[in-house]
């Protein structure tokens, strides 16, 4: 009878090992520094490609890239194509990437013109 219950903890085993996958290829926050800083460029690009929509923001030490919520995340927002364009000045606050040689940040709200999106309302650090 032992060998009855192989086939489904060799199953089990193959769905855990999927979603261990899946939950580390989705890097989350693990690379951002827990501060967060507030940046204002120009945009450059967007992007509202998966899995994260992304400008491209040129501020006064360099080109950044600032990566927002998952598509959907992003659109709850208000945030959605047209809402910006290339040329437009951002102010994004977020946390930027641990390693000091990358400028990327992960935005929590981002403001375009008078309009504030807040893309992760509960991680916004008040001061």
């Amino acid at each position: 009878m032992p060998h009855m219950f192989l086939p489904k903890l060799l199953a089990a085993a193959v769905f855990l090992a999927a979603a261990a996958t899946a939950a580390s290829a989705h890097h989350g926050w693990s690379w951002a520094e827990a501060d967060q800083i507030e940046l204002t460029g120009t945009i450059r690009s967007i992007s509202f490609a998966p899995p994260h929509p992304t400008l491209e923001v040129e501020a006064e030490d360099g080109l950044w890239r600032v990566e927002l919520g998952n598509p959907n995340q992003t659109q709850r927002s208000g945030f959605v194509e047209g809402e910006a364009e290339v040329g437009d000045t951002i102010r994004a606050l977020g946390n930027r990437s641990m390693d000091p040689d990358e400028k990327r940040m992960k935005a929590v709200r981002i403001t375009v013109g008078d309009k504030t999106y807040d893309i992760y309302p509960d991680r916004i650090q008040s001061n």
